[in-house]
């Protein structure tokens, strides 16, 4: 997303005559200044603006970015350079309208929260995913209750539409604390303001019309236990009662009953089935049928068939909601030294087309299983220590299949684990696509989860990525080269001055 103080840029005067850009983070009413920040040799530094410097024009001006005209028409823009290894892929534009500037910045800011608080305007820039068969997304959750009482720290920043970076805590030698700041690019990346509509609308929804085309979609959300996995793709949670219609699972199911009834579909005469299993411990599940046992056999047209699952036909988008509610609840969970409620099992929801009996296509979402790193699972245990190693196993084995996908590879290692084998027409299928939303978690506490969770995506898809890609940087790094450190003073309960901090809604609320 695109954050408003893209928009209010500063030219910092020097003793030597050169003007550079600065963005504003922070604005002191008590003394009418704003504080600014720039980024120059790879350091970030900042001072103290007197609003007075405001009235000189050289000084104090709109983003050049921003065009003059109301609203900027989508356009092809060059690519940045590419990085070696990496996928060479167009950038998306800016579309965003043009603020008024008042003489008075504080007039700025408070026309900035009508802006900022438009959550389709906020999102109005973005694109629909392109015509390729992978596409990769983050999202990034609010700081929880737990994380806000021991007053944890936000470490992760998304400065546009499609940028990730992770201001990770380090120690030199000397004892001196620094953040070294990691950057990487996606497709989209969503802040914690962005609400489950909208990330369904440019993660899975583009996919609806692909099974309507005989093809076969995948949607999978993964990250750390506790990222909200859960929460995007079964819905909101209030206290331990999830509202499933606000998931991605009901969202998709939703768009398939009104693509029904478009009338070169309706002609089809399409009948609409759904499964809902769980995969635990390399064993598969049937959680419409009290948990029976299936076995999974391919066939001698090499087709997987998972034996014994049961299909319900669904008419409506509250039949979807009732198979939902009664899967959610036999799932299996357990509890971890990362989250007392963590998903031990992937869950697996697919909505299917028939027509006279026959697939026509097939849509599978999926919740993974929390991935945990060995040191969350060393003092469990042994069963939790064995079910955290046959997750991560499965999770190594669909990222090498879906990398396979995007590469177009003639063989795919869908037998490395029992998930990829029941997705394995996902993979082979010359009409499909796949969609995967990583979560991350905002903590200093998750950093290194968190960072995980990032190399994960970036090697299912890697992007290259240049300076010009993030906002108000004159330098930068890659994913494969962490851009240059800049040290701070001291680490308090507050934020450090020096932190790229994105304003969200609620601080500007407080000004």
């Amino acid at each position: 997303s695109i954050d408003v103080l893209d928009k209010l840029l500063l030219g910092v005067g020097f003793l030597t005559g050169r003007i550079h850009q600065a963005m504003v983070t922070s604005l002191n009413e008590d003394n009418e200044s704003v504080t600014v920040e720039w980024i120059e040799n790879g350091d970030t530094k900042g001072k103290e603006v007197s609003l007075a410097a405001s009235q000189l024009p050289c000084i104090f001006s709109l983003n050049p970015d921003v065009g003059p005209e109301e609203e900027i028409s989508l356009s092809p823009v060059t690519p940045p350079p590419p990085i070696p290894s990496s996928v060479k892929v167009n950038k998306i534009p800016k579309v965003c309208t043009k603020p008024e500037l008042n003489k008075k910045v504080l007039n700025f800011w408070m026309l900035s929260k009508t802006f900022f608080l438009g959550e389709v305007k906020l999102h109005s820039f973005f694109r629909q995913i392109e015509e390729h068969r992978i596409c990769v997304c983050v999202r990034k959750r609010p700081l929880n209750k737990k994380e806000l009482t021991v007053k944890d720290l936000d470490v992760i920043t998304i400065p546009s539409k499609d940028v990730v970076m992770v201001h990770e805590p380090k120690q030199k030698v000397d004892l001196t604390r620094y953040l070294e700041n990691q950057t990487f690019r996606f497709d989209y990346a969503f802040d914690d303001s962005t609400t489950n509509e909208m990330v369904y609308r440019f993660t899975a929804r583009p996919l609806v019309e692909t099974i309507f085309d005989r093809g076969m979609a995948t949607c999978f959300a993964y990250g750390q236990t506790g990222s909200g996995k859960t929460h995007t793709m079964g819905g909101d949670f209030s206290g331990k009662n999830q509202d499933c219609s606000k998931g991605i699972y009901a969202l998709a199911a939703r768009d398939v009953f009104l693509m029904l009834k478009k009338p070169n579909y309706k002609k089809l005469d399409l009948q609409v089935y759904a499964t809902f299993f769980e995969i635990y411990s390399g064993k598969v599940f049937d959680l419409l049928n009290r948990k029976a046992k299936l076995r999974v056999l391919e066939d001698g047209k090499q087709q997987v068939q998972v034996v014994g699952l049961q299909e319900r036909e669904v008419r409506c988008t509250e039949d979807v909601l009732k198979l939902i509610e009664m899967g959610n609840s036999c799932r299996t969970s357990g509890q971890t030294s990362a989250n007392a409620h963590s998903s031990r099992s992937h869950a697996v929801f697919q909505i299917i087309l028939r027509r006279k009996g026959k697939m026509h296509g097939k849509f599978s979402l999926i919740d993974l299983a929390g991935n945990e790193r060995g040191a969350d699972t060393s003092s469990a245990d042994r069963q939790t220590r064995l079910e955290g190693a046959e997750i991560n196993k499965s999770l190594l084995a669909l990222k090498e299949c879906i990398r396979a996908l995007g590469l177009n590879k003639p063989h795919t290692p869908f037998r490395a684990s029992k998930l990829t084998q029941v997705l394995r027409d996902s993979f082979i299928g010359e009409n499909s696509r796949t969609c995967m939303i990583a979560t991350i978690s905002p903590g200093m506490a998750s950093c290194e989860n968190t960072l995980n969770t990032l190399r994960y995506a970036n090697r299912v898809k890697e992007f290259g990525i240049s300076p010009s890609d993030i906002p108000f940087s004159q330098g930068g790094g890659s994913r494969s080269e962490p851009s240059p450190t800049y040290e701070y003073a001291h680490m308090s309960m507050q934020l450090p001055t020096l932190l790229l901090v994105r304003y969200t809604a609620a601080v500007l609320g407080t000004n």
